[in-house]
């Protein structure tokens, strides 16, 4: 069995345990305390997510939060390698470490005097705000557009149905050269599209349009209605001329 008096040498391997568990507590002691600007900085910025970054006479330090918990403490020197004091991998090495410390004091202090500047920088600003108009006549006036016009589409969906035998279907016409598409579920009405697949619901199962659309569209329903009529009378013709 070969020895270390074998090999020639006669140097003990020192122990790194203590200095890695110095290295922890100091660690841990700066997470508790950093954490405490983290969730400060959470409250500020008023986000789930966020960051600050502060100058110190050596360099400069890297708050990050998530939800108010500290993510990451990271200082970047003037001079030399950046040095994650806190994140969610491994611990930073023992001799970055103590660079670090050495400017966390002023990292504070960094931090002390970013708040105390935003101190102050609402007083006079006045919480009184004029009062918003409601869009209630607007909607009223909408929904009684709509309605009508709903109403109607019920008519023709109810007549459609009755006359295709069919539990869905739809009425299709043009009008100034857009195509109008009136669609029915069981005599109901599905909606009534302008446009073709990617055009615009003037009635639908979802969202209402918005006044301005309804107005927009309103007048040229008639059209619409006049050329369901005329479908209907072409239909009458039609049968007239049937004889038994």
């Amino acid at each position: 069995m070969t020895t270390q008096a074998d090999l020639g040498i006669d140097v003990d391997v020192r122990d790194a345990a203590a200095v890695a568990e110095h290295r922890d507590e100091l660690v841990a002691a700066v997470r508790d305390h950093a954490g405490q600007i983290a969730y400060q900085l959470a409250r500020l910025q008023g986000g789930d997510y966020g960051r600050e970054t502060l100058s110190t006479p050596g360099g400069e330090w890297t708050v990050k939060h998530e939800a108010g918990e500290l993510e990451f403490l990271l200082f970047s020197p003037k001079s030399g390698s950046d040095t994650y004091v806190i994140s969610t991998k491994q611990p930073p090495e023992p001799a970055a470490l103590a660079t670090a410390l050495d400017d966390y004091a002023a990292f504070v202090a960094a931090w002390n005097d970013h708040v105390d500047s935003l101190s102050g920088v609402l007083d006079g600003v006045s919480a009184e705000f004029p009062e918003p108009a409601t869009t209630d006549g607007v909607v009223a006036e909408r929904d009684r557009v709509l309605d009508a016009i709903r109403d109607v589409c019920s008519v023709i969906a109810g007549e459609i149905y009755r006359y295709e035998s069919d539990d869905y279907g739809t009425f299709a016409t043009r009008v100034d050269g857009d195509r109008w598409e009136l669609k029915y579920d069981e005599g109901a009405v599905s909606y009534l599209r302008v446009g073709g697949s990617g055009g615009f619901y003037l009635l639908s199962q979802y969202e209402a349009p918005s006044a301005a659309d309804v107005r927009a569209y309103a007048d040229r329903f008639r059209g619409f209605v006049d050329a369901y009529n005329e479908f209907v009378n072409e239909l009458e013709a039609d049968l007239e001329r049937v004889s038994l």
